[in-house]
């Protein structure tokens, strides 16, 4: 037997079973999970019956109810399928994680969001990108695996979870901090051209500014909230002007940059606000100290404020999410996927940062390695994803998935 002919197996073996996987990836994308609500216990219901299916059982992790609320979610259960190679301890164990939860479709959809319809070779539907193509990808990379090459030794665990959308925190955050895994190495969802190793990080903040409520015909009796919501976007924004400046040194990621993505305020058109809020985004680039960021923004909002008279604010933080560089202990991960990615794709894989945040970094926080690979394009601008119409070629998803089902041979065999 040649050293190609375990490769070629596992690429036929995932050819015959094509239709069958995107029958699975439509049946996902059929349940929503739009985050918010976040009312994602139902998919998970329906996944883990999906994977019954094929033999494998699902463990159901709920999170309790109080921590969910308070995130603001109406329900999580994460999904761990655990499948051992040869004697305990014999080998690693490789995590394949993908989440679940997606915002909701939004406007200008040429599509059902939730039909899972197919049209020249693409799938379309919220998540059919991100990520639920990478729980067809990881499964049928493992049910490959176990048909074709049988590993002696090691362990894949898939990792389905539903809070990458709120921050991850209730999703791989909870199985790692409740002591459910802890795995060798992992492989979050990702795009079939590139191999991501590196991103931004995310703080997000809820400004509530204060003023002065009256009625509009009496203007002066009040202090306008909106207006000194005004001075200090103008700040804000000024701040953006200057993260132009700023040069991360990691391939595919450029310099800070903030968002303002929420305002909401006010009671009616002849009543001067006396309570504005808006929510804020500012992206991390790899190099940058949370904290610090943190503290500079609040320093700018602060200023902005005190410059006016009767304006107020509160100041909240929603989200931290830390950057992710790479971990030494990666270089399997990376060298197999780029081997048999340009030998798959017939095009290099290149390794790269991404501007996003994802869930990986939850594992690289606690020590374990990890890289960004799955189905899908070069961009995420490609897959239209968290917009009108995201798509999935289907032949990305064959080929990622052979990819994957590749790598993991050479890492347990």
């Amino acid at each position: 037997m040649t050293p190609a002919c375990p490769y070629t197996a596992l690429d036929a073996w995932i050819d015959q079973h094509f239709d069958e996987q995107v029958r699975f990836l439509q049946a996902l994308v059929r349940v929503p999970t739009d985050t918010p609500p976040g009312d994602n216990a139902p998919h998970a219901e329906r996944t883990a019956e999906l994977l019954q299916d094929f033999g494998y059982g699902a463990e159901k992790h709920a999170v309790p109810a109080d921590l969910v609320r308070a995130c603001g979610m109406a329900s999580i259960t994460n999904l761990i399928v655990r499948r051992h190679y040869g004697p305990a301890g014999s080998g690693r164990t490789i995590a394949l994680n993908a989440h679940g939860d997606v915002v909701p479709p939004g406007e200008g959809w040429t599509h059902d969001p939730y039909g899972a319809d197919i049209v020249q070779g693409r799938m379309y539907g919220r998540a059919t990108a991100v990520s639920k193509s990478d729980f067809a990808s990881f499964t049928f990379a493992v049910r490959a695996l176990e048909a074709v090459a049988r590993p002696r030794r090691g362990a894949v665990e898939l990792h389905f979870t539903y809070d990458e959308e709120f921050g991850g925190e209730l999703g791989p955050g909870w199985l790692l901090d409740n002591g459910l895994t802890r795995p060798d190495l992992v492989i979050a969802a990702g795009f079939s051209y590139e191999l991501i190793t590196a991103h931004n990080g995310c703080l997000q903040l809820e400004v509530t500014v204060h003023g002065k409520m009256a009625h509009a015909a009496v203007a002066h009796t009040g202090v306008d909230a909106l207006q000194g919501a005004v001075q200090i976007l103008n700040a804000l924004y000024a701040q953006n002007r200057q993260y132009q400046q700023i040069c991360s040194r990691v391939p595919g990621i450029t310099h800070p940059y903030l968002n303002v993505g929420r305002i909401e305020g006010g009671i009616n058109t002849n009543v001067v606000p006396g309570k504005i809020s808006f929510k804020l985004d500012r992206r991390m680039i790899p190099e940058e100290n949370p904290v610090e960021v943190e503290a500079q923004l609040r320093s700018v909002i602060e200023q902005a404020a005190s410059a006016q008279a009767g304006i107020s604010v509160d100041i909240q933080r929603l989200l931290l999410a830390r950057a992710m560089m790479p971990l030494a202990g990666n270089q399997p991960l990376v060298e197999a996927i780029q081997k048999h990615g340009q030998a798959v794709l017939g095009v290099p894989i290149a390794i790269r940062g991404t501007p996003l945040y994802t869930d990986a970094r939850l594992y690289a926080e606690r020590g374990i390695p990890g890289v960004i690979y799955g189905a899908g394009p070069r961009t995420v601008l490609e897959s239209h994803a968290k917009r009108a119409d995201e798509r999935l070629e289907l032949q990305d998803l064959r080929r990622a998935t052979q990819v994957i089902a590749r790598s993991l041979h050479d890492l347990l065999m």
